[in-house]
């Protein structure tokens, strides 16, 4: 059994909307919500917030050893680097990467995620290869070994700031993905990148459980399919042709 750490990555510079893991959602950060959770991943070891070197990233970096992470500082541009880096940190075998614009990530379907790597069974997981989950609970577990490789080979500037697309493409690697409900779920976003997301998260967040509940993602779907004026709020952002174009890998139950 392969042990693991959480590595949220998290900057203040987004370039859609600057700061937005700072701003509060139901009297905690964007970012502390989803630390809560990286931090009830059952079977979880440690959960790191990967932040950049500089002053302006300084606020999260204090968020972050609020919220109980270990922080480890890197580059803001080879997010790759930075991740391969604070896996070296951490001292693990497998990894599984979050980010910090998922306010609703979901402890559960991480662990599924997690499971076929920290059992030997693939180099690589995931639970969009293709998408068939609200945009928003995306997730990938891989092993440091792998990690390691492209941290060495990748040379593409898309594969150091978005750190897994060399894993994706790689056709060595055994992949696996996790798949999700689709239907309705496919029609939900999930992602803080612009003011109607936020939007849609303050309205959301009033009618669920307060702090510090995780409410399950079923009764999340359930609660927006009986109320579809608030998934109105952000769906002009909604693509789900953002799917990866690389092949689908077998499934691992």
């Amino acid at each position: 059994m392969k042990t693991t750490a959480i590595i949220v990555q998290a900057r203040m510079t987004s370039t859609r909307l600057p700061g937005k893991v700072m701003m509060d959602l139901a009297g905690h950060t964007v970012l502390a919500h989803v630390l809560h959770r990286c931090a009830a991943i059952p079977g979880t070891v440690r959960v790191c917030c990967a932040v950049p070197s500089g002053e302006i990233h300084d606020p999260i970096a204090k968020e972050a050893e609020r919220a109980g992470a270990i922080v480890h500082r890197g580059s803001e541009t080879d997010v790759l680097d930075r991740y391969f880096r604070a896996a070296q940190a951490l001292q693990v075998d497998a990894v599984l990467r979050v980010t910090s614009d998922c306010p609703l990530i979901d402890p559960g379907l991480c662990a599924r995620v997690m499971r076929p790597v920290t059992e030997g069974e693939a180099d690589y997981a995931c639970n969009n290869m293709p998408v068939s989950w609200p945009r928003g609970l995306d997730c990938e577990a891989f092993t440091v070994g792998a990690l390691a490789k492209a941290a060495k080979e990748a040379r593409e500037l898309d594969d150091r700031e978005h750190v897994t697309p060399w894993l994706r493409r790689n056709p060595v690697l055994r992949k696996t993905n996790v798949p999700g409900p689709g239907g309705v779920a496919l029609g939900m976003r999930w992602t803080l990148d612009f003011p109607e997301d936020y939007e849609f998260f303050v309205r959301l967040f009033r009618e669920l459980p307060p702090w510090p509940s995780i409410p399950a993602t079923g009764a999340v779907i359930s609660l927006l399919d009986s109320r579809p004026e608030i998934s109105e709020i952000n769906r002009m952002h909604l693509s789900p042709g953002l799917a990866t174009r690389t092949h689908q890998p077998k499934e691992i139950r």
